[in-house]
């Protein structure tokens, strides 16, 4: 059990003490693979500092600290790397340093960020070869966590002209195509393994994901951000259209509010019903709050104000039912109070109306209170201290991030 902790009475106290919590001391020397995950690792903790230092809150020097612990071994550049492992998580970390024009860590950019295009390019290939065969995807393949989602966020932050980019973009295209495989037509994205990569008891057939961490909500906000930025290919539009068409099937209209299932399996769609009876917590990975911000986010791209509406109407109700802000149990990022204000927050600063914004005062207290009373055992970023001290810079600051460090949730 984790004892109580003094967070401070301020955004910025609560802040400073859990970032000052952790020490490079804390590094697991024996687990290698832990130093280079944006996740769990060495990476994740220095976007913290690197945020801080940005802002003047931190030094540049504790920040190249974690970075020399997460560099310290062999960096992966094999086919299971993505945002969150590996060369394409140290290459992010080290672009979010170089926000403010400044050319930190320019003698290993460069040959970091080749790495990064040959595994997207080698990875799209993979990915290309599996439609071609009419094969399922896992997931994994192409989702935000692991798959070219992440890595097309990371190149669309910081090297938008990569002709890798473009080639993802037309792999998401593609991914959005009907494919025919073992007697059924089913939505591009649908993989034959359940939530957890097995298919388990309740799975058979598989399942398609909604969630914004390993679903079709990630690319949703790919194929919409690189829009906003003017980056297109060919039937572009089209794959939005296809995957909101989708979200717009499984959508439950309820008294507190729309929301949408975090999977479907073969037994919905022969009923046409979600077996999830209501909505569930309000989280960035996998609730309302992720699937309702990539929808806003696709609907500002293609100037649909209806769907812009029923998405931030959707986040809004859920910001303020108490049955769903009692599933969070936790202040991280991936499914806690963290990541529950970090996504409205920005979708606040899109919003047509203030019912988000005035949401956010509330989820500050509920922040604070909650790591005071049960802070995150583990330290890094997606579940851990790292994250919630970010989110808890960002309320203090009142702004979003100097770095973009919340590209990584694709939020931003």
């Amino acid at each position: 059990m984790t004892a109580p902790i003094t967070l401070g009475t301020t955004r910025s106290e609560a802040a400073e003490t859990l970032s000052r919590q952790i020490a490079p001391s804390a590094i697991p020397t024996e687990q290698p693979r832990w130093a280079q995950s944006l996740a769990k690792g060495a990476a994740g903790i220095a976007l913290l500092h690197i945020e801080r230092a940005h802002t003047s809150a931190g030094s540049w020097q504790i920040a190249h600290d974690w970075m020399k612990a997460a560099t310290r071994e062999e960096i992966s550049a094999a086919n299971d790397a993505g945002l969150y492992f590996g060369v394409p998580a140290i290459a992010f970390v080290l672009h979010t340093a170089r926000a403010d024009g400044t050319e930190r860590y320019g003698a290993a950019l460069p040959q970091i960020d080749t790495h990064v295009d040959a595994l997207a390019h080698r990875r799209v290939d993979l990915a290309l070869t599996r439609i071609n065969h009419g094969r399922r995807p896992a997931f994994a393949e192409y989702d935000l966590l692991h798959g070219l989602t992440g890595i097309g966020a990371h190149l669309l932050a910081h090297t938008p002209d990569s002709e890798a980019l473009g080639r993802i973009l037309a792999y998401l295209v593609r991914l959005t195509e009907p494919l025919r495989a073992g007697g059924h037509t089913l939505p591009g994205w649908w993989t034959l393994h359940g939530p957890d990569l097995k298919t388990p008891r309740g799975f058979p057939g598989g399942h398609a994901n909604f969630g914004m961490a390993h679903g079709i909500t990630g690319p949703l906000a790919l194929l919409a951000q690189a829009m906003r930025a003017g980056i297109t290919v060919d039937r572009h539009a089209d794959a939005i259209h296809t995957i909101c068409a989708f979200l717009d099937a499984w959508r439950q209209d309820g008294d507190t509010g729309s929301w949408w299932p975090q999977w479907i399996t073969l037994d919905d769609l022969h009923t046409g019903r979600p077996s999830q009876p209501g909505p569930a917590r309000p989280s960035w990975c996998y609730g309302t709050p992720g699937i309702a911000r990539a929808q806003q986010l696709a609907a500002i791209a293609t100037g649909d104000i209806h769907r812009r509406h029923i998405a931030e109407h959707a986040l809004a109700a859920s910001l303020a039912d108490p049955a769903q802000l009692s599933q969070l149990v936790d202040t991280s990022l991936c499914h806690g109070w963290a990541g529950l204000y970090q996504t409205a927050l920005r979708a606040a600063r899109d919003a047509l109306s203030p019912l988000i914004s005035e949401r956010l005062p509330y989820l500050t207290e509920m922040l604070i209170h909650h790591a005071t009373a049960a802070p995150c055992q583990a330290a890094g970023l997606l579940e851990g201290r790292a994250g919630t001290a970010l989110a808890l810079h960002t309320a203090a600051r009142a702004e979003p991030p100097n770095s973009g460090w919340d590209t990584c949730l694709m939020i931003n």
